[in-house]
């Protein structure tokens, strides 16, 4: 092989690679700012939950996959939340637990850390039954009532998928909670899906 035709073929594996890392990075780029179409969460606080509202108190109520990576950061931006609002809202982080498996299949790292910052609670949700019911289909859908039970806040508190930082959904809390207007009362949610489409129960919660 000439000298010429090795040069030729360095360059072509060369530029070869580089497509490859730019169609790498493009997808990565693209699922990390791509949230799912999460319906939204009823007006009112569902008469049928078994989650607990205490009258005249704000509720705030996140649903996990206890399994989702993505979710570490809407932990860390929910104890951030919580930090400055508390006293202000009862929170509950409820991970979604599937029939048939252990107990420590749903405490997970993620369980651990949500039981960890003041002023949340933890509970586990057989088969989604809850998250059906708030219309929470992706890992760290966040959906915040008023003292009357009005829904006034749903979505997610990341910028994007796995990333922590300011962002409007947990402004958008954090406005709300201290008395305040946000600019907005919904943002995207980026994670994974708490329930597979073909495993979603039906529609009668039983």
């Amino acid at each position: 092989m000439s000298p010429t035709t090795r040069q030729r073929i360095q360059i072509a594996a060369g530029v070869l690679w580089l497509v490859i890392v730019g169609l790498g990075t493009g997808m990565l780029w693209k699922y990390s700012n791509t949230p799912n179409p999460d319906p939204t969460p009823p007006a009112h606080w569902p008469a049928a939950t078994m989650i607990p509202r205490a009258d005249g108190w704000a509720s705030l109520v996140m649903f996990v996959h206890p399994r989702c990576s993505c979710t570490s950061a809407s932990m860390g931006e929910l104890a951030v939340l919580m930090a400055r609002c508390q006293g202000l809202v009862n929170a509950r982080v409820v991970f979604f637990r599937p029939s048939g498996s252990r107990e420590d299949w749903t405490h997970s790292d993620l369980w651990q850390a949500a039981a960890a910052i003041p002023g949340v609670t933890v509970q586990a949700d057989k088969d989604g039954r809850e998250a059906r019911l708030f219309h929470a289909e992706t890992s760290g859908h966040t959906a915040l009532y008023d003292a009357q039970g009005e829904l006034v806040f749903d979505g997610g508190i990341t910028a994007s998928r796995g990333h922590s930082g300011d962002n409007d959904g947990r402004d958008a809390i954090t406005a709300l909670l201290h008395g305040k207007t946000p600019e907005r009362a919904q943002t995207p949610v980026y994670g994974c899906l708490i329930l597979k489409p073909e495993s979603k129960p039906s529609d009668g919660v039983k």
